[in-house]
């Protein structure tokens, strides 16, 4: 079962799929919030950078994360490939170990300027849904690929562990911006494992000592560990305000001043000089 196969790429690119119909659909019977926005001009933007993502990703950097523990296995490059660890093991520890190197990254993109001025995309939508996780800049996904390619022949996971982490992560993305809130019970126990969608909100918050929290995208045990975790906004789920506090107006739904914004006048920095501290 090679992960590179086209029938593996088309799995992978369904099980997407089917996650952001089902999350979207949610969203429209049992919103967490109203949006401020109608959907049609923010969709065709966000999902307009995600097309671009897509292509950039695809035609400039062509082996990609699963490609690359392909050529890492092949070479006998990476720590697992220096080890015999039963597939189950090595697996939980590709997810762990990748996820842990995202929120190093994510926390990067809100620490260094060069770095945030891109990333500042993603943050300047000024409502929060499933098509929110799309909205990043071509150049910050190019970027962040080569990162993790590199995390990838560092650690030298099997291919298809490498693929499972990229379904499970891509699908966690999706599931922590949707318009949704868990039951309250089921939030408070689902928050002991994984980021819900109220944790990632309030890294959304106009708010800046609730944007440098709660960096984490599949494991909630990143934040608590590095101290980042915030567990409610100062103003509730109802109360927070979406963005940022400086593009609270209809630019950010437009794509082509998106693609611009890390091109025009200097970001404003919502970052702060020290980094995650473990507890």
């Amino acid at each position: 079962m090679d992960p590179q196969s086209p029938d593996m790429q088309l799995i992978g690119l369904g099980l997407m799929a089917l996650v952001f119909v089902a999350l979207a659909a949610l969203e429209t019977l049992v919103p967490q919030r109203r949006l401020r926005h109608g959907r049609t001009r923010r969709w065709v933007t966000n999902l307009g950078l995600f097309g671009l993502d897509t292509l950039l990703v695809r035609v400039a950097v062509p082996l990609l994360m699963v490609g690359t523990a392909h050529l890492a296995e092949a070479r006998g490059w990476g720590l697992f490939n220096q080890l015999s660890l039963p597939f189950w093991l090595e697996l939980l520890s590709t997810l762990a170990a990748l996820d842990l190197a995202l929120f190093f990254q994510h926390w990067a993109t809100h620490r260094v300027p060069l770095l945030w001025r891109l990333h500042q995309v993603h943050h300047a939508d000024p409502d929060f849904d499933v098509t929110t996780a799309a909205r990043f800049h071509p150049i910050e996904i190019g970027l962040s690929m080569l990162y993790k390619m590199a995390v990838v022949a560092l650690l030298g996971p099997a291919a298809l562990a490498v693929f499972v982490f990229e379904v499970v992560f891509n699908a966690a993305t999706l599931f922590v911006h949707a318009n949704l809130s868990l039951p309250p019970a089921l939030e408070r126990l689902a928050r002991r494992v994984i980021v819900t969608p109220d944790m990632h909100r309030i890294h959304h918050s106009t708010c800046q000592r609730e944007t440098n929290s709660n960096y984490g995208t599949m494991l909630s045990g990143w934040d608590r560990l590095f101290a980042t975790y915030r567990a409610s906004a100062d103003a509730g789920q109802d109360g927070l305000t979406i963005g940022l506090s400086e593009y609270q107006d209809r630019r950010p739904l437009a794509l082509g001043w998106s693609l611009l914004l890390p091109f025009r006048r200097r970001a404003k920095q919502v970052h702060q000089a020290k980094g995650p501290r473990s507890r």
